[in-house]
């Protein structure tokens, strides 16, 4: 499922965010993924209804069959991008792609494929909500898929960013399991995770340059998806 707000000067370039929409069969995964879709839902629709006209085209995507392997992610990444080393033009129009997906804990940083000039970037936005205890922002160089989303942009040599959460109950108790369902979300640390969120993506959307990007010649080499 994919949505946007156009851009004005710099329609051209997108800024995207998203989480995998599907869930494991034993139960609805109102933390594994659907909190996840609910935040980046919530994060532009504090934009649109703020009447506010980003310089870049903001996207929304939730994907489909991430459990089964990043399927949703991993086409979508291949169809409009390609790769770093054969890609396509929209490759050169990504901005950066945000991807919520470790539960209802509060994001308290994330990790950005990309040089250090990648997180310097997006450093400034996270460091005003210190008072939501969110830290900084680092890096990442691994073009290896897994676990998230993001690493199906950071595959390609996209900049993704992936959110560093609260564990909460995510890896002992509701991850992948029948217990997986709506109370155990925390409704205070998920509407901080939204506003995070909005203002990581207006942040991006309205700089004057975009993410800064490994060159082809700091690119590290590509691994094959698995």
């Amino acid at each position: 499922a994919i949505a946007e707000i156009p851009g004005s000067d710099k329609a051209d370039e997108v800024v995207m965010l998203g989480g995998h929409l599907d869930s494991w069969h034993s139960v609805t995964g109102a933390t594994d993924n659907g909190i996840g879709s609910a935040i980046m839902i919530e994060a532009i629709r504090v934009i649109q209804s703020m009447g506010l006209k980003p310089r870049r085209t903001i996207r929304v995507a939730l994907w489909s069959g991430e459990e089964e392997g990043l399927l949703g992610s991993l086409a979508y990444v291949k169809e409009h991008f390609g790769t770093a080393e054969n890609p396509k033009p929209e490759w050169f129009k990504l901005d950066c792609y945000f991807n919520v997906d470790t539960g209802t804990g509060r994001i308290r940083g994330a990790s950005i494929f990309g040089p250090p000039e990648a997180a310097a970037a997006l450093r400034p936005v996270f460091l005003q909500f210190e008072d939501f205890g969110v830290g900084g922002i680092n890096i990442t160089n691994s073009r290896q898929t897994g676990g998230t989303d993001s690493t199906s942009f950071n595959n390609a040599g996209l900049p993704g960013v992936g959110s560093q959460q609260d564990p909460i109950e995510y890896n002992s108790l509701t991850h992948h399991t029948n217990l997986d369902t709506y109370e155990r979300i925390i409704p205070d640390d998920v509407k901080k995770d939204a506003a995070i969120i909005a203002a990581a993506i207006w942040h991006a959307a309205n700089r004057d340059e975009m993410i800064p990007r490994f060159t082809k010649e700091t690119m590290p080499a590509y691994v094959e998806p698995r």
